[in-house]
């Protein structure tokens, strides 16, 4: 089953088929929207500093579907910066508010971070993981029974 939601102005909303970034085809060029046709039962809580500063809060909540899953169309706009990795980090947002839609990086593969606050059925789906929790605040808990991630999955704290 897709997951669907929209963004806080309502311009981009988040449902069914696949492909990325294609020419808007609404009657109303200001909407855009984001389509996710996996299922996912799991989500991810990314603890760094770029989605700290890009979420406006002390982390993001993601999944990470396939990019051929992931259809944008639209009022959306995108911001690329280098990560500490060196990577180059496309972030996807609304035109008209601003929310924070997806972002695409080498680090990913074939999959895209899709962020989850835009999809009201993620409310109930658990966390499994937890990426950079060296940049975790302090007072934020760990998730109980997420993993936990120093960096990416795979580094260990020092």
């Amino acid at each position: 089953m897709p997951h669907s939601g929209q963004c806080l102005c309502g311009a981009t909303k988040v449902r069914g088929p696949p492909s990325i970034l294609l020419p808007c085809t609404a009657a109303n060029p200001d909407v855009a929207q984001i389509t996710v046709a996996s299922t996912h039962a799991e989500q991810i809580i990314c603890h760094c500093t770029d989605c700290q500063l890009t979420s406006g809060s002390h982390a993001s909540t993601n999944i990470l579907p396939l990019i051929t899953d992931v259809k944008i169309v639209g009022n959306v706009k995108q911001y690329d910066a280098k990560a500490l990795s060196g990577n180059t980090v496309s972030r996807l947002f609304c035109g008209g508010c601003g929310s924070a839609l997806a972002h695409k990086t080498p680090a990913f593969g074939d999959a895209m971070a899709v962020q989850t606050g835009n999809l009201p059925d993620f409310r109930k789906v658990p966390v499994a993981l937890e990426l950079f929790v060296k940049d975790r605040w302090t007072g934020i808990p760990s998730v109980n029974g997420a993993g936990q991630a120093w960096t990416m999955p795979g580094t260990t704290a020092p």
